[in-house]
């Protein structure tokens, strides 16, 4: 059962951009830059400053050197509650003392995009009683722009520089102007999170945001890198298995180096240069080399590799297509017609109802559910049985009851008209 649907008018985004004052720049810590903590003693300091106030939430963020690093560690990691001020940690300086995540295990986390930076987080055994995610909650309310900076401007009409994003966390000593970024990350977050709550509850989706909150903090937290050759962007531009082959033992040529040496992998040999030597490889070396840029031709490094796929019997050759279940969406529209058209009727129906709600489609029902209950339901039962099928699959009960009457709803019509 679908429950009502406010009246609501779509604002216009240039109007409301012309009414809105010019953002205040938010450019420095109110309190001053504190020092980086790389010591055991000034940690422990902090945590007892912060459980003077045991019920304050915490704003939390991570900083990663991705596109620098194999690992997707933490390098920085940022805290604030009001008690106990803004805490900048160097993971790297010394062993975690089991009082932080003591105290960070009964708090409330506030934090922008929580799963990029959960899974760094678990890694130095730090996880959240509970969460608040500002980036969803900004989804479910339906704001056109979600990046940490844009929600900052719009709920407290504060501007936040985010010149540092993408740099090299990993380098020490941390220049200052990055650590005033970092320190920035947190100095609001709490402040934002009022506001968004308080959105939440007038939009009559706090309970939505409850259910998606809890269930990113229970969520098992994996590896942030493709752990597959099969991830490589345009391998589909591959056709033979020889191609695949050759593809799959640069891949995993390039994963040994990334690992041993803590690169990121595209600083090693990009995706697409894999897959550009990968498609050349059974014409021989000469037009292998010619798909690589000039530095990479020298080594004999992803020859060798590329060889090594080439020259396996056929047994042990890769399929052309990954074995899955379902399979991929992609092939069903030449391979399963009919599957195909009852997906495209039904995330019809989801986008129309997502639309109505003023949430983003994939937030209303994740595309892999719904991909999954259409593959294997031509027809629907009832409500009750939808729901129920729709919960196994991992929807929340927030989702199922906004979607499971519009999936059935769209079947059910679709066979009475014949369409």
């Amino acid at each position: 059962m679908t429950g009502p649907v406010r009246d609501q008018t779509t604002p216009d985004p240039a109007a409301e951009d012309a009414e809105r004052p010019a953002p205040t720049p938010l450019t420095a810590p109110r309190d001053g830059l504190v020092p980086v903590i790389d010591r055991i003693q000034p940690l422990l300091a902090w945590c007892e400053a912060a459980a003077s106030a045991p019920d304050e939430p915490v704003a939390v963020d991570a900083e990663r050197a991705s596109s620098y690093r194999y690992s997707s560690r933490a390098y920085l990691v940022q805290l604030r509650t009001e008690a106990g001020g803004t805490a900048l940690i160097d993971p790297l300086a010394f062993t975690m003392p089991s009082t932080l995540p003591t105290l960070l295990a009964e708090r409330e986390w506030v934090l922008h995009a929580a799963g990029q930076d959960l899974p760094s987080l678990a890694e130095l055994g730090l996880r959240p009683g509970s969460l608040f995610d500002t980036e969803l909650a900004a989804r479910l309310l339906g704001m056109e722009r979600v990046g940490l900076g844009a929600v900052v401007e719009d709920t407290l009409g504060l501007s936040l520089a985010k010149e540092h994003s993408a740099a090299d966390w990993s380098k020490r000593p941390l220049p200052e102007s990055w650590l005033v970024y970092a320190a920035l990350d947190v100095e609001v977050l709490v402040e934002v999170r009022d506001v968004l709550a308080a959105r939440l509850r007038e939009a009559g989706k706090e309970q939505w945001a409850r259910e998606e909150f809890a269930h990113e903090a229970a969520r098992e937290q994996g590896p942030t890198r493709s752990s597959s050759w099969r991830g490589l962007h345009g391998i589909g531009g591959l056709r033979s298995t020889k191609q695949l082959a050759a593809a799959r033992a640069m891949w995993e040529r390039r994963d040994e180096i990334a690992s041993r040496e803590d690169l990121s992998p595209h600083r090693v040999i990009k995706d697409r240069d894999i897959v550009a030597a990968a498609k050349e490889s059974p014409r021989g070396r000469e037009a292998f080399d010619r798909s690589l840029p000039a530095p990479l031709r020298k080594k004999d490094t992803w020859w060798k590799a590329a060889r090594s796929g080439l020259d396996l019997p056929a047994a042990h050759l890769p399929d052309r297509s990954e074995a899955s279940y379902p399979p991929p969406h992609k092939l069903w529209s030449k391979k399963h017609p009919e599957v195909w058209e009852r997906y495209q009727l039904l995330r019809t129906a989801v986008g129309e109802r997502a639309e109505e709600l003023h949430v983003p489609t994939e937030n209303l029902l994740q595309p892999g559910v719904l991909r999954s209950w259409t593959w294997e339901h031509e027809t629907p039962g009832d409500v009750a049985q939808v729901e129920e099928e729709l919960l196994a699959l991992g929807a929340r009960p927030w989702q199922v009851e906004q979607t499971a009457s519009v999936i059935r709803g769209a079947l059910v019509e679709q066979a009475e008209t014949g369409r």
